[in-house]
């Protein structure tokens, strides 16, 4: 249950009796936030495929998500980074989709997407991708709306697909976190893929000799353990209130890659800690330099390093910075966001503004 994750089960919230549609489903990894609801699987779901080599199925996810059965529905809302945002309604149907980012490997980061397989692959994977893309920008096209979770993924949404998107930051489980008595060492919380940039924060906590905490697992976690693991601390994936324990104890929370978001960042603000992020995408809209955190140039291994030991961290107010993590709730984010649907979808689906009450069953229901 990482950050899309998360904001989906929050959507899903808004309206509690609505069916689910998805492509795999895993119960046990979601921790049962879909437990007694309709989670209807794609053909895919046979497969025995495991969920650390759901990758492998890439060339499959855009037929299997045509073949989702929705066009009973006058509303249908996806929650997409990738292929979700390709399902096909009926004529006259309102499709809404709430996109993180168009899909990173299909459009911004293809060429880092094709260094991560080996070379004799390359030449397959781009020939995937190009298709995935062409199809991406075709299914770009059935979408009635476009919501997304910051000004960094709308510009995207404009720039490859020609759309223009309203924007709802997404839900942060602000009441999970408290203030704590922080500690000395800084922290990460980061998905260990290269894109992520951890690598950045490690190098300078070595260059300066500050010790830091990294928590999330993936495929960098390995090699990011052998080249660090005299200075760093590797947690790998921890329960939420082992998280919320540790977010306030850090003397503060380092981002050092450019998110469209970053619920992380805003988490950690929820626990009453600074953030030291890139100045860049969602950063910029979710800490306020010198009031929440510092913000320093992207890509800069010596900027973080300064920033690490040239501030002064026991300065930050935690409980300003608490009160402005809560702007991010998910009480907050679900009003917003079933108001925005409501709007868009318009007056045919009166019922569309009735979000967080469960509807009667019936036909065309959203």
């Amino acid at each position: 249950m990482r950050g899309a994750e998360r904001s989906f089960a929050a959507l899903g919230e808004c309206w509690p009796s609505a069916p689910i549609f998805t492509l795999l489903y895993d119960p046990d990894g979601t921790n049962g936030a879909f437990a007694g609801r309709s989670v209807r699987t794609s053909y895919l779901q046979r497969l025995p495929v495991r969920q650390s080599r759901f990758r492998l199925m890439l060339p499959l996810f855009p037929r299997a998500v045509e073949r989702l059965p929705v066009s009973e529905y006058d509303l249908v809302v996806s929650s997409t980074s990738a292929f979700a945002h390709g399902v096909r309604t009926r004529a006259g149907a309102t499709h809404v989709a709430y996109c993180y980012t168009p899909f990173r490997y299909a459009w911004h980061e293809r060429e880092r997407g094709l260094s991560e397989v080996p070379r004799l692959l390359r030449p397959v994977l781009h020939h995937t991708l190009e298709r995935v893309r062409a199809w991406d920008l075709a299914a770009a096209r059935r979408v009635t709306h476009y919501i997304t979770i910051s000004e960094l993924s709308r510009r995207r949404i404009q720039d490859f697909y020609g759309r223009d998107a309203a924007v709802v930051h997404p839900p942060v489980e602000v009441d999970r976190f408290s203030i704590g008595e922080p500690e000395d060492f800084f922290l990460v919380v980061s998905e260990l893929v290269p894109h992520k940039r951890v690598e950045n924060a490690l190098a300078a906590a070595r260059r300066t000799g500050q010790p830091i905490k990294v928590v999330g697992g993936g495929p960098d976690l390995s090699r990011l353990r052998r080249e660090y693991g005299d200075r760093a601390t590797f947690l790998g994936r921890l329960s939420d209130a082992e998280l919320a324990d540790l977010s306030g104890r850090a003397m503060a929370l380092v981002v050092p890659n450019v998110e469209e978001f970053g619920i992380a960042a805003v988490e950690a603000q929820a626990a009453g800690r600074p953030v030291l992020a890139a100045d860049a995408g969602g950063a910029r809209e979710t800490v306020v330099p010198g009031q929440t955190g510092v913000l320093v140039p992207p890509e800069d291994v010596d900027a973080l390093a300064e920033a690490m030991v040239g501030t002064d961290w026991s300065g930050f107010d935690p409980y300003s910075i608490r009160r402005h993590a809560q702007r991010f709730s998910t009480e907050a984010f679900k009003e917003r966001f079933a108001a925005k649907v409501a709007q868009l979808a318009g007056t045919k689906l009166d019922r569309v503004a009735e979000a967080v009450e469960p509807e009667p069953k019936g036909q065309n229901r959203p």
